[in-house]
């Protein structure tokens, strides 16, 4: 392969601009209507997700909710771009892909509510529990798609991360090995331009992220974020590429963070108002449902039940969180490793041993304040 075949291009790749009209493209298609009205009702319930999730944070039901706001058409596209046999790794901004890819809300959110690392079966959704760390997941993902090439399995691993975890030592070692040893995975960075509160400009003085693939040998490609129907189209082929053989390649994705890193983030304290007005033309639900109204692929109709549909997933959502879990001590010693070790066995019965005595003496409390209350009312039945 030529180098110049590995950079990507100029410009980020779009299919539908801002307006809602096609764009034509030498090298990609634009998807069919189906395709499409499946990409728009994941925008509609990932956008409605995120309201949602939000709502929940203000209500105290979550402990954490990092919004994906604005990127939905990535984390649509990512899902969408996956195989029955596939995997996603996702990081902790990526919920609305890992509900497209499968996962029960409530259980995708348990992360965010701070129950568990991972409320949902790995294994049965092929989906990675979200990773906080930045990076480490590119790591894991690396490790999954060598060993199911050894395997000999039909298995393409998608790895997703933000502009921020391209600055961390994990990243370079998840790129080079996957070039090293060809293998089938595609690293899909979604480029919102803040790291919390470090702009790109201090990230990286590259011409894009999408050029730092050229350094370890792999193709690298930008795409217009906010347009879903150009992110299915290049992850698709980065997709089928990897698993033709081709081995691994990166995907830039220019998207933007369009509300706070998190609750708790006070995103004006490093970027203007303006700035962020300035994105709203171009969210990707509003640019998708453009064009398919204009081309009459979208009715009333059909609004009204993406719409309905992402209201009950909403409406899921609440129930769940609103619903105080019953949790178990012992739950912290039960799953750590396959096999409990003595010495876990050990730090339970310290634990358990703990809670017993804490429960009698709040028997004893509350026995005690009954005792003094009839004694109270019998001296008030004297004096009468």
């Amino acid at each position: 392969m030529l180098h110049t075949d590995l950079l990507p291009r100029d410009t980020a790749v779009q299919l539908i601009d801002e307006d809602g009209t096609a764009v034509a493209d030498e090298r990609y298609a634009l998807p069919d209507s189906d395709t499409l009205l499946a990409a728009y009702r994941g925008l509609v319930e990932g956008r409605r997700i995120n309201d949602q999730a939000g709502a929940l944070v203000r209500q105290g039901r979550l402990a954490v909710y990092p919004s994906s706001h604005g990127q939905e058409a990535c984390q649509v596209g990512a899902a969408m771009s996956l195989g029955a046999t596939d995997w996603l790794f996702p990081t902790y901004r990526d919920s609305v892909a890992v509900i497209a890819r499968g996962v029960d809300p409530a259980d995708a959110m348990v992360l965010l509510k701070g129950d568990w690392h991972s409320g949902y079966d790995v294994r049965a959704h092929r989906v990675a529990p979200q990773a906080t760390p930045l990076a480490t997941q590119l790591l894991h993902a690396v490790g999954f798609a060598q060993a199911a090439k050894h395997r000999g399995e039909d298995t393409v691993v998608l790895a997703l991360c933000g502009d921020g975890a391209t600055s961390e030592g994990d990243f370079h070692e998840a790129m080079n090995f996957a070039a090293v040893f060809h293998v089938p995975v595609v690293f899909f960075v979604q480029n919102n331009e803040f790291a919390i509160s470090v702009p790109l400009s201090r990230q990286t003085a590259a011409p894009s992220l999408a050029h730092k693939a050229i350094g370890y040998g792999m193709p690298g490609q930008r795409v217009d974020g906010n347009d879903v129907a150009a992110v299915v189209a290049v992850l698709d082929e980065a997709m089928s590429r990897a698993r033709a053989g081709g081995g691994p390649s990166l995907v830039e994705a220019h998207t933007y963070r369009m509300q706070a890193h998190t609750n708790a983030d006070d995103d004006t304290r490093y970027r203007e108002r303006d700035e962020v007005q300035a994105w709203i033309a171009r969210d990707p639900l509003l640019r998708l449902r453009a064009h398919l109204t204009a081309t009459g692929a979208l009715d009333t109709a059909t609004e009204e039940l993406f719409a309905s549909g992402a209201e009950e997933i909403a409406a899921a959502m609440r129930t769940a969180l609103n619903t105080d879990a019953d949790l178990d001590p012992e739950d912290l010693f039960r799953f750590v490793t396959e096999t409990r070790s003595a010495q876990l066995d050990e730090q339970w019965d310290l634990l358990r041993g703990e809670i017993e005595r804490s429960r009698l003496t709040d028997a004893g409390a509350d026995a005690g304040a009954g005792a003094g209350a009839g004694a109270g009312a019998a001296m008030n039945g004297a004096r009468r």
